[in-house]
């Protein structure tokens, strides 16, 4: 054979190989939000990074998208786009409007034999009861939280109070309240803007009431004692002076607890490692107080697949989904974040068990599990929630009552869902 023959066949044979390798990589796009502020990204960027090191035949192109209402925008512009995204972490809560687009695939498709169904029941049940509707599974738990109380324990010192107690009622919540508050300092802030249905559907739990029905049909936003929970949150500002009149800022309330503006701060469990990282003075972490009951939402992101994806690219969504987290993942993540480990598993492992050890506050949020419920959301959830947290900012700033803003975010909410009953 000539040499220039024996050339051409060897080289066919390199290209055909080099093409057939090209051919065998599934390439990802997943969109994903950070709504903690900080650069957890890094963290999210290095697991990917192991991942695809332990799976070459799979590339994650991993997109930062924003808070979690700009995640879900972006995710769903590409896919009207024609741009190809095969998953994201989006909010839990987005369930039901995922499903009614038809936009996202079950996992109960997805998955394959016994291992995979031991999978998804390794999750805190907590964490996949936003997941779950209609008899199946839509998301699975990943960058989770339940709200918890962070406090300042030189101020707590300061003012004569026990560092080791903080509030475990309302009432304690107002009379140490109004000891840690004076002319540099309140009491306790409690975000109003970003999130604050979230925060209402804490104190309306504590309060013994649920804001929305199990099935995402129906709210409640004028019973009785939920309009009584707005007037107790308005009136830490309007009648005890603990907090600031009008609204707090979601994104500016951690650096407002670090610089010693407020003693007390609720927020979610993910700013912990930031908190930690930064905080000058001794501080605490706390379960939130109760009234009838003690409680708070879970909140945050779960993983989810896209209904237009091939075959090929849902199973390596499923292995990838699989693999963050996985425990010893998941471990890393909650180290790194603040975020809860999804599972029992996760805080088994070595690393995780060291680290509460260490540092204590890592359990607060897991352990408040035994008190939480869904996070809100119905059937057109952007609409309802949007509805709610207008009524909620209205009533903090004196321009409505609380009767009257809760029963116009009530009847607007009958009116979005009237269409699914």
């Amino acid at each position: 054979m000539k040499f220039s023959t024996l050339f051409s066949c060897a080289f066919a044979g390199t290209f055909a190989l080099a093409t057939h390798s090209a051919a065998a990589v599934t390439e990802l796009n997943m969109y994903y939000p950070i709504a903690v502020g900080g650069s957890l990204t890094k963290v999210v960027d290095q697991l990917v990074d192991d991942f695809e090191a332990q799976n070459p035949d799979i590339k994650v192109n991993a997109i930062y998208s924003g808070n979690y209402d700009d995640t879900r925008v972006r995710a769903l512009s590409a896919l009207n786009s024609g741009e190809p995204a095969q998953l994201a972490v989006m909010f839990s809560i987005d369930v039901y409007d995922l499903i009614d687009q038809e936009i996202i695939s079950p996992f109960d498709e997805v998955i394959d034999g016994d291992a995979d169904k031991a999978w998804l029941e390794g999750f805190y049940p907590a964490l996949m009861e936003n997941g779950q509707a209609e008899g199946q599974t839509w998301g699975i738990p990943f960058q989770r939280s339940t709200i918890v109380a962070y406090y300042n324990k030189d101020m707590f010192r300061a003012a004569g109070l026990d560092p080791e107690k903080p509030p475990t009622t309302w009432a304690e919540l107002v009379e140490m309240g109004k000891k840690l508050t004076n002319d540099d300092t309140y009491g306790i802030m409690i975000p109003s803007t970003g999130y604050p249905y979230w925060m209402f559907q804490a104190l309306a739990i504590q309060n013994g009431k649920k804001l929305m029905s199990d099935d995402g049909l129906t709210t409640y936003f004028d019973d009785k004692d939920v309009v009584d929970t707005l007037k107790f949150w308005q009136s830490l500002s309007q009648e005890h002076g603990v907090m600031p009149t009008g609204t707090v800022e979601w994104g500016t309330l951690r650096q407002a607890f670090l610089e010693g503006n407020t003693a007390m701060m609720w927020h979610s469990t993910g700013n912990l490692t930031a908190v930690k990282n930064a905080a000058k003075f001794d501080f605490g972490v706390a379960m939130l107080p109760g009234n009838v009951r003690l409680g708070s939402p879970t909140g945050g992101g779960n993983f989810y697949i896209f209904k237009d994806t091939s075959d090929e690219e849902k199973a390596a969504s499923l292995k990838l989904i699989k693999y963050m987290t996985a425990p010893e993942q998941a471990a890393k993540w909650s180290i790194a974040t603040g975020y809860m480990g999804v599972s029992k598993d996760a805080y088994e492992t070595e690393a995780l068990q060291n680290y509460t050890v260490e540092f204590p506050p890592a359990l607060v949020a897991r352990n408040q599990l035994e008190h939480a419920v869904a996070e809100f959301s119905t059937y057109e959830t952007a609409r309802v929630r949007e509805g709610l947290n207008n009524a909620i900012q209205s009533a903090l700033t004196g321009t409505k009552t609380p009767e009257d803003a809760l029963g116009e975010a009530q009847n607007s909410a009958v009116r979005l869902l009237r269409n699914y009953q």
